[in-house]
């Protein structure tokens, strides 16, 4: 097992370099930032953005692999990402972002999966009834829903119970207050703040498992090592927890590890309407900016995460089901 992940984290390894050379080249030939310099006012002088460039590791007058070799050399030996246009160094930039989207989702990602899954279970086990129905619905009903629509509608909610109760009980934007004294006021201002944004993002995204879990479960409560199971005494309840709930669970561990990127690509939305600037705000922002050296962090970085996501995907297949044997 060990032996095989080794082997798969390697060959990850090797697309993530190859992803990110593309990526490099790709960027640098295609932004142009110094353009934008031009938008300034006062407008800056050809020399003076040359020399700004140059000073910032980002020489326009070189070619992109001399840029490319600068750039991977500082990488390598420093784990220097290099700075950005407006002179700001891109790991202390991507760093505390990386922090703010991972404290933002990672509650909520674990709430869905516990939610969705437990729903799923509940509802197939309920196949056709009432509950079944109310649940599976909203499920499909969140499918439809564009997010920012949904997590527009959460913040409005959170708006409207604060002009009912006449304080500031709900805070809609932002990760913390300004002013706040550190020690607990500081933990219940931060508590505050996650409230609603993980709210939002938890009723909006276990349909997913949920849906996932039920189809799966329902595929094997009739199997026939599930009829043989109750043929051999056990109750129905008994027969699905025991073993068609264990089967039915190998595909959503799949989908659980390969969910993992979306800590911090799948909540640009939330992060753009509840105002946290996290990763995929400033994403964007970068490719606003013609910030080579951002954009490939970015792009790198969910390369990682996806090779991460994949390697425990197989991990978790082989811890699920006794059956699979990695070689």
């Amino acid at each position: 097992m060990l032996l095989y992940l080794l082997k798969r984290a390697g060959s990850y390894l090797v697309m993530i370099f190859l992803t990110t050379t593309a990526t490099y080249f790709l960027a640098v030939s295609t932004m142009k930032p110094a353009l934008l310099e031009q938008e300034k006012i006062p407008r800056p002088t050809p020399e003076q953005v040359q020399a700004n460039f140059t000073s910032l590791g980002l020489d326009p007058i070189k070619n992109p692999w001399e840029r490319y070799v600068d750039w991977l050399v500082g990488v390598v030996t420093r784990w220097d990402w290099g700075r950005s246009p407006n002179g700001g160094f891109v790991n202390a930039q991507f760093g505390d972002r990386v922090w703010v989207s991972t404290r933002l989702i990672l509650v909520s990602l674990i709430l869905t999966i516990i939610i969705g899954i437990a729903l799923g279970v509940y509802s197939a086990a309920r196949q056709y009834k009432i509950s079944d129905r109310v649940i599976t619905g909203y499920s499909y009903f969140v499918y439809i829903l564009p997010a920012p629509i949904g997590y527009f509608l959460i913040q409005l909610l959170a708006i409207k119970i604060n002009e009912w109760t006449g304080a500031q009980t709900l805070f809609v934007t932002g990760i913390s207050s300004v002013g706040v004294e550190p020690g607990w006021p500081t933990i219940v201002d931060l508590a505050a703040h996650y409230l609603v944004p993980t709210f939002a993002l938890t009723i909006l995204g276990w349909q997913g498992y949920q849906v996932a879990q039920r189809q799966y479960l329902l595929d094997n409560i009739n199997a026939d090592f599930v009829r043989t199971a109750r043929a051999k005494g056990l109750t129905r309840n008994q027969a699905i927890r025991k073993h068609a709930l264990r089967v039915s669970f190998i595909p959503v561990a799949q989908s659980i590890a390969f969910s993992i990127p979306l800590l911090f690509t799948g909540a640009f939305f939330a992060e753009q309407i509840f105002a946290w600037p996290g990763i995929g705000k400033w994403s964007l922002d970068v490719i606003s900016a013609a910030d080579v050296n951002g954009t490939v962090a970015t792009v790198t970085f969910g390369s990682v995460v996806f090779a991460v996501g994949a390697v425990l995907a197989d991990f978790a297949t082989t811890l699920v089901d006794p059956r699979v044997r990695v070689s």
